[in-house]
Protein backbone atom coordinates (compact mmCIF):
# COMPACT_ATOMS: atom_id res chain seq x y z
CA UNK A 1 0.00 0.00 0.00
CA UNK A 2 1.02 3.16 -1.07
CA UNK A 3 1.32 6.38 1.91
CA UNK A 4 -0.50 8.85 1.01
CA UNK A 5 2.03 11.63 0.30
CA UNK A 6 3.09 8.93 -2.29
CA UNK A 7 -0.02 8.84 -3.96
CA UNK A 8 -0.89 12.88 -4.28
CA UNK A 9 3.08 13.51 -5.14
CA UNK A 10 3.17 15.22 -9.01
CA UNK A 11 6.86 14.58 -10.58
CA UNK A 12 7.77 16.01 -13.39
CA UNK A 13 10.92 14.50 -15.03
CA UNK A 14 12.28 16.00 -18.41
CA UNK A 15 15.26 14.40 -20.16
CA UNK A 16 16.26 16.70 -22.87
CA UNK A 17 18.68 14.61 -25.68
CA UNK A 18 20.20 12.72 -23.28
CA UNK A 19 22.44 15.25 -21.66
CA UNK A 20 20.25 17.79 -19.34
CA UNK A 21 17.62 16.28 -16.80
CA UNK A 22 14.90 18.57 -14.68
CA UNK A 23 13.15 16.16 -12.43
CA UNK A 24 10.94 18.53 -9.64
CA UNK A 25 10.44 16.82 -5.87
CA UNK A 26 13.80 16.52 -4.90
CA UNK A 27 13.90 16.42 -0.93
CA UNK A 28 17.44 15.15 -1.14
CA UNK A 29 20.90 14.01 -2.80
CA UNK A 30 22.07 10.51 -0.93
CA UNK A 31 24.60 9.53 -3.33
CA UNK A 32 26.98 10.98 -6.44
CA UNK A 33 29.37 11.18 -8.16
CA UNK A 34 30.56 11.75 -12.14
CA UNK A 35 28.89 8.38 -13.17
CA UNK A 36 25.89 7.79 -10.83
CA UNK A 37 23.78 10.00 -8.59
CA UNK A 38 20.98 8.39 -6.36
CA UNK A 39 18.29 11.01 -5.05
CA UNK A 40 15.14 11.22 -3.04
CA UNK A 41 11.93 12.12 -4.88
CA UNK A 42 8.21 12.45 -3.82
CA UNK A 43 7.81 9.14 -5.50
CA UNK A 44 10.89 7.31 -4.20
CA UNK A 45 14.47 6.86 -4.99
CA UNK A 46 15.74 8.35 -7.88
CA UNK A 47 19.17 6.61 -9.43
CA UNK A 48 20.86 8.37 -12.39
CA UNK A 49 23.47 6.40 -14.44
CA UNK A 50 26.06 8.36 -17.29
CA UNK A 51 29.17 9.81 -17.58
CA UNK A 52 30.38 12.97 -16.59
CA UNK A 53 27.32 13.82 -14.56
CA UNK A 54 27.33 17.55 -12.81
CA UNK A 55 24.67 18.39 -10.16
CA UNK A 56 23.99 21.71 -11.88
CA UNK A 57 21.20 22.94 -9.54
CA UNK A 58 19.74 21.69 -6.36
CA UNK A 59 17.36 23.76 -4.64
CA UNK A 60 15.49 21.81 -1.85
CA UNK A 61 13.62 24.73 -0.88
CA UNK A 62 11.69 24.47 -4.31
CA UNK A 63 12.27 20.72 -4.90
CA UNK A 64 13.98 21.47 -8.32
CA UNK A 65 17.29 19.47 -9.10
CA UNK A 66 19.53 19.40 -12.52
CA UNK A 67 21.96 17.14 -13.48
CA UNK A 68 23.83 17.56 -16.66
CA UNK A 69 26.15 15.48 -18.63
CA UNK A 70 25.81 12.16 -20.97
CA UNK A 71 22.52 10.24 -19.42
CA UNK A 72 22.18 6.63 -19.89
CA UNK A 73 20.06 5.19 -17.26
CA UNK A 74 17.33 6.76 -15.17
CA UNK A 75 15.40 3.72 -12.43
CA UNK A 76 12.96 4.69 -9.93
CA UNK A 77 13.42 2.29 -6.66
CA UNK A 78 10.56 0.24 -5.89
CA UNK A 79 8.69 1.56 -2.91
CA UNK A 80 8.53 4.53 -1.19
CA UNK A 81 11.81 6.53 0.88
CA UNK A 82 11.89 4.57 3.69
CA UNK A 83 15.58 4.71 6.00
CA UNK A 84 15.73 1.12 6.85
CA UNK A 85 15.13 0.46 2.80
CA UNK A 86 18.04 3.20 2.09
CA UNK A 87 20.73 1.30 3.37
CA UNK A 88 19.72 -2.25 1.62
CA UNK A 89 18.95 -0.24 -2.26
CA UNK A 90 22.99 1.32 -1.73
CA UNK A 91 24.37 -1.59 -0.61
CA UNK A 92 22.87 -3.27 -3.53
CA UNK A 93 24.13 -0.84 -6.09
CA UNK A 94 27.24 -0.33 -4.48
CA UNK A 95 28.21 -4.42 -4.61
Amino acid sequence: MEDKKTMNAIQNVLLESREKLTVSGVSDVLSFDDQIVIVATDMGLLTVKGENLKINKLNIDTSDFILNGKITSLAYSEGGFEGSKNSNILSKIFK
